[in-house]
């Protein structure tokens, strides 16, 4: 299932004997499962031609092999080798810039002192200002504690920093968001709130990133009714956003309406729990949830609150067992859990023209290619498979229509709403088993899930 990636991208600087021994050298790289990206000459030395040479590699004892295998062609060397990925993140990968420019005495005089107490005195007088005339308008915090950061667990507050930049950097591409990453050195309930509570005046937005469940939950739950800004916990909301979306295409393909469908939950963490209630509010035939010890069960003293929730309020046909129990007859499977663990057997267990969304990262929980021999529809959360389920289809268009409506809250229809967006953003002449969601970089998608999102938010108290 692995293939060479550009997250595992490095580049050699490699002297060659002959400049002929390129092809050797790229060749050698092939045949250790490398993909080479770029050639580039550099200038020669000592009779000696230099070049730096690009590949993409799986992992990093994949990388080292690939040193190792150029490095043993006759007549090459290599004098240095770089982690394209690394270099990247050098001095992190976000900055702030000035939106205006300080030439002369009066400006600054007008931007700082004394011409920015008038705008102070003007806040003060009225809070709401602040959306007008503060970077509040158009910023967004994320905010994590570090336990659930990506695929990696609970590694801590600077270990999550990188990703909260990444989070940070896709809100301005996308989106022209002005977020900053917020990685607190705590990982309890009470203090989380309380920080950001006191930070939220300064935002606009609040977005909880890679916080563990059932922390999360609760953490969300009380700052939506403490602050006046919407906060949204991506790995819940957004996923569940852009797999609604998802799911709407692939009925239409299949020719299956939501209401006759039933739906089998792999994984009922923070994203499949937020799966299930929206699935369940839009009126899916059924959901059965599975964790680790089989179909949920309603009476299990081990659920916690949301869990037992989404055991009560699913499985109306109230069946007990494993996952092959809940995937025999299933129209649709998906998966937020881990690497491998549905077989091809299971798969044949489900209903004709059945789908398949296998969203574990990078491992889904059963090879696409095997999944596409029997499911009418493959989905996953890869960017090198068709039909990549990616929140970035969400979470910039979401925020940018919550901000500009000057939204209080995020609400059940703003989820739906935007889901429909993505969904209409692909159109039925484009529509098939192989694109369900469009690109992350299609160009459309933001600005017409903002344009939705605006017409069901609700508006700030003032």
């Amino acid at each position: 299932m692995s293939v060479p990636s550009a997250s595992y991208s490095v580049t050699m600087r490699v002297a060659l004997d002959n400049a002929a021994d390129i092809g050797t050298v790229s060749g050698a790289v092939s045949d250790v499962g490398g993909l080479v990206t770029a050639i580039d000459v550099v200038e020669p030395v000592d009779g000696r031609m230099v070049v730096d040479l690009t590949c993409n590699a799986i992992d990093d004892a994949h990388a080292e092999l690939l040193r190792a295998t150029v490095d043993a062609v006759e007549g090459a060397n290599v004098q240095a080798i770089s982690d394209r990925t690394f270099l990247l993140h050098l001095g992190g990968t976000i900055a702030v810039e000035p939106k205006i420019a300080l030439k002369t005495r009066d400006d600054l005089s007008m931007a700082y002192t004394p011409g920015v107490a008038r705008v102070s005195m003007a806040i003060a007088k009225d809070k709401s200002l602040a959306r007008k005339l503060t970077i509040k308008r158009n910023t967004v915090a994320v905010v994590t504690d570090g336990s659930a950061v990506l695929g990696l667990g609970n590694i801590g507050p600077e270990a999550a920093l990188p990703v909260m930049e990444g989070k940070a950097l896709l809100f301005k591409r996308f989106a022209g968001i002005d977020a900053w990453p917020v990685c607190l050195d705590t990982q309890d309930v009470d203090e989380i709130v309380r920080t950001v509570q006191l930070l939220a005046p300064v935002y606009g937005g609040i977005n909880l990133e890679d916080i563990a469940a059932p922390r999360c939950f609760e953490i969300e739950a009380r700052l939506r009714e403490l602050l006046d800004i919407p906060v949204f916990h991506d790995d819940q909301h957004g996923t569940a956003t852009v797999v609604y979306a998802a799911l709407i295409n692939a009925l239409r393909v299949v020719g299956k309406e939501m209401k006759d469908t039933r739906v089998v939950l792999l994984g009922v963490g923070a994203a499949g729990v937020a799966i299930a209630k929206l699935l369940l509010a839009e009126g899916i035939g059924d959901v059965v949830g599975v964790n680790r010890h089989g179909i949920l069960d309603p009476n299990d003293e081990r659920l916690d609150e949301d869990r037992r929730w989404l055991a009560t309020h699913s499985n109306v046909e109230h069946r007990t067992g494993d996952l092959s129990v809940a995937m025999t007859g299933a129209d649709v499977f998906i998966g937020v859990s881990g690497p491998n663990l549905v077989t091809e057997e299971q798969l044949t267990l489900m209903a004709p023209k059945s789908i398949v969304f296998a969203l574990a990262n990078p491992e889904p929980e059963i090879d696409p290619v095997i999944a596409r021999r029997h499911a009418a529809i493959v989905a996953t959360g890869r960017s090198d498979e068709p039909n990549q389920i990616n929140n970035v289809l969400a979470f910039p268009g979401i925020f940018r229509g919550l901000l500009d409506a000057g939204a209080s809250h995020v609400t059940e229809e703003v989820e739906i709403a935007a889901g429909r967006a993505i969904a209409d953003a692909v159109g039925s002449d484009e529509l098939s088993a192989n694109y369900i969601v469009p690109t992350v970089f299609n160009p459309t998608v933001v600005s017409a899930v903002a344009a939705a999102v605006m017409k069901v938010a609700k508006p700030a108290r003032r």
